[in-house]
């Protein structure tokens, strides 16, 4: 038994702080991603599992947070509301992910060079 090799697994949560509050995190990400692809917060909060209203905070926090609006809201009318992310809010999920997965790279290399000693 003790000559069998441990696998030590690192993972890790990326999230940004913008003047020490939470700002985006994988889960709020999630939501943004969901929202764009659905058009709405109410089917983007039914599809990542939370409540609407969390869903309405998150979102007006996100934008009140950023520098530019992040997720725009059109009013209902004969063909109903839609909610879709801004250029800036594609940009920031899109650079969410390209760093999330230099994070996963990065932690791959670290679980090799622990396996090698």
């Amino acid at each position: 038994m003790k000559n069998e090799k441990i696998h030590i697994g690192l993972t890790g949560n990326l999230k940004f702080d913008l003047s020490e509050q939470r700002f985006f995190g994988g889960e709020r990400i999630h939501l943004l991603e969901k929202i764009d692809e659905l058009g709405s917060i109410n089917k983007a909060a039914k599809a990542v599992g939370i409540r609407y209203t969390t869903a309405w905070t998150t979102v007006n926090l996100i934008n009140q947070m950023a520098e530019q609006p992040i997720v725009r809201r059109l009013t209902g009318g004969k063909g109903g509301g839609g909610t879709s992310l801004t250029p800036e809010g594609k940009k920031i999920v899109s650079q969410f992910r390209i760093i999330e997965e230099e994070q996963r790279n990065f932690l791959k290399r670290l679980e090799f060079r622990f396996s090698e000693k």
